[in-house]
């Protein structure tokens, strides 16, 4: 199957690049990770998630933690462990009403990227979100801009850490869940 729908076959086709997108469908998109992918993944301290509603209404979420929180547990697999956040699990209630997801890996400090298209699951014992993936590319780093990572969020998780409770849930205590 394509990596590429009609409507992208239109611009494609107007703009002359459609040999172009072949050649690259052709030599970079693969379906199991490369140890590079591994690489990069596992090394992430960030990646921005794409989810949909069963509309289709889009929603692009923010995923941070320490390095190494998400893990690739196959040839096709990856997890990570979802965290505490706002409670409105809009991420993980639209995985649960429609599991397609795009990952979005980058590297601001040596510009790259990794795009990753697969289907969630969400683990009920522990809330982890599992991805078995379709397709994996590297996209074109030339428009990444060059940042530096200064420190990670005192609120990732990590072993023997107690991260500090989230400033705004003060206005919030009435509603919280009891935990």
């Amino acid at each position: 199957m394509s990596a590429y729908h009609e409507g992208m076959r239109a611009i494609q086709d107007r703009e002359d690049t459609r040999r172009l997108a072949d050649r690259l469908e052709e030599v970079t998109y693969h379906s199991t990770f490369w140890d590079g992918d591994r690489t990069f993944i596992e090394s992430a301290p960030f990646f921005f998630l794409a989810t949909a509603s069963p509309d289709g209404v889009p929603d692009v979420s923010y995923k941070g933690g320490v390095p190494g929180f998400v893990r690739c547990v196959g040839d096709s697999t990856l997890e990570w462990p979802t965290y505490d956040g706002n409670g409105q699990f809009r991420s993980l209630g639209n995985v649960v009403a429609n599991p397609h997801v795009s990952l979005l890996f980058v590297d601001f400090e040596h510009p790259n990227r990794l795009r990753i298209q697969g289907r969630a699951s969400v683990r009920d014992d522990d809330l982890a979100v599992r991805v078995e993936v379709d397709r994996i590319w590297p996209n074109c780093p030339r428009y990444v801009h060059t940042m530096r990572l200064e420190s990670l969020s005192p609120h990732a998780p990590r072993e023997g850490h107690e991260p500090p409770e989230a400033e705004w849930k003060q206005f919030f205590t009435d509603v919280l869940p009891r935990r």
